[in-house]
């Protein structure tokens, strides 16, 4: 009898499907590299513009990142581990499914596994890997080995179905003791991944076993079960903290103040170098201060008003803080026009200690 990893590749010698996944996920990490992604880890910014599943951002009408997150890895360590898993494994489940079945296991399975991080983390966690997939063909290879013990050779038994529920347990484990290892995406990964495999087996690898028609209600009661999982899922999705669309346009609002401040600064500096230096009156010094800053805080102040009111936010907190900085800044500015224009040194310096003293309310760029 010969060994199943020969019996297998005589009947599908190529597994295209194995070598495309791997290679889409080679070239987004590789992207991801080009993009500013660190080699050894990726902070969550990165991960996040690229599709990583995250509750405020998938629950806000992104829920492409429940896909998109099987092709994001937070570094090279990450990527590799799961490509060697990916080709141990992969190759053999689409030698013992064929090409589309082995297709549907590994997008469902890591599909399910996202959904259910998304639910266990209750939307908190950024998450992105192919894990939840890889245990989901792991559980398929699993299946096909208890429905094909019969007709194999004990030592294939026991060296792929024992290995693969070896490797299953002992990262499960290390997912409980270890954090920031996605253990919800694992779990949920390889149950779907079990159904999976029930739902597209062959009809060949179980006509040993019993009649089609066992084969159909076994697949029956596997498609109703991964369905009924499905909705308990949905219904079970936690209700988004904030909207992500919201916070991407306020940091983007903060990034534009931020800029405006760095030049409105400089123009005010400028000008009262050129004060210093005399030649110019102090109603143009006045006028040019009320125009070139006084008028672009208050500007700068309407549109932070006009962000989205939502406390939730992440950057709720950076606003009100830029809020109250534009405001001063508008006001020292308004007092020192209305000094030098009346020439009244003591409110020029009471303006000019207003703006110093504002300056510490402005955050880290």
């Amino acid at each position: 009898m010969l060994p199943l990893h020969d019996l297998l590749h005589q009947q599908i010698p190529a597994v295209p499907v194995t070598k495309l996944l791997g290679v889409i996920n080679l070239v987004v990490f590789a992207a991801m590299l080009a993009g500013g992604a660190g080699l050894w880890h990726s902070s969550n910014s990165v991960q996040l513009a690229w599709g990583a599943n995250f509750g405020p951002a998938t629950q806000d009408g992104e829920w492409w990142r429940l896909g998109s997150a099987m092709f994001l890895h937070f570094g090279v360590v990450h990527l590799a581990l799961n490509l060697c898993a990916l080709w141990d494994v992969g190759q053999l489940v689409e030698r013992m499914y064929g090409h589309v079945r082995f297709a549907c296991i590994y997008f469902a399975s890591g599909l399910a596994g996202n959904l259910l991080s998304l639910v266990a983390h209750r939307g908190l966690a950024i998450s992105g890997g192919a894990s939840g997939a890889i245990f989901g063909i792991c559980g398929a290879l699993l299946v096909f080995m208890w429905r094909e013990r019969g007709n194999l050779h004990p030592r294939d038994f026991r060296w792929f179905f024992w290995g693969a529920a070896g490797f299953a347990a002992v990262s499960l484990v290390l997912g409980l003791l270890i954090t920031g290892i996605d253990n919800a995406a694992h779990i949920g990964g390889f149950a779907a991944g079990i159904l999976g495999a029930m739902i597209f087996a062959r009809p060949a690898e179980a006509g040993g076993r019993g009649s089609s028609r066992r084969l159909r209600r076994t697949r029956l009661l596997a498609g109703g079960a991964f369905a009924l999982a499905i909705i308990i899922l949905v219904t079970q999705i936690p209700v988004r903290t904030y909207r992500w669309s919201e916070e991407v346009l306020t940091r983007q609002e903060i990034g534009e103040f931020l800029r405006d401040d760095a030049a409105i600064t400089r123009t005010w500096q400028n000008i009262l170098d050129e004060g210093k230096q005399g030649g110019v009156s102090f109603d143009e010094l006045a006028g040019r201060i009320d125009i070139a800053v006084g008028d672009r805080y208050e500007e700068s102040f309407e549109q932070l008003s006009h962000l989205p009111p939502d406390p939730a936010l992440p950057s709720a907190a950076t606003v009100e803080m830029l809020r109250q900085y534009a405001e001063r800044r508008r006001d020292a500015s308004r007092a020192l026009a209305e000094g030098l224009r009346a020439n009244k040194p003591e409110q020029i310096r009471d303006a000019l200690e207003m703006a110093r003293q504002s300056r510490q309310l402005t955050p880290e760029p």
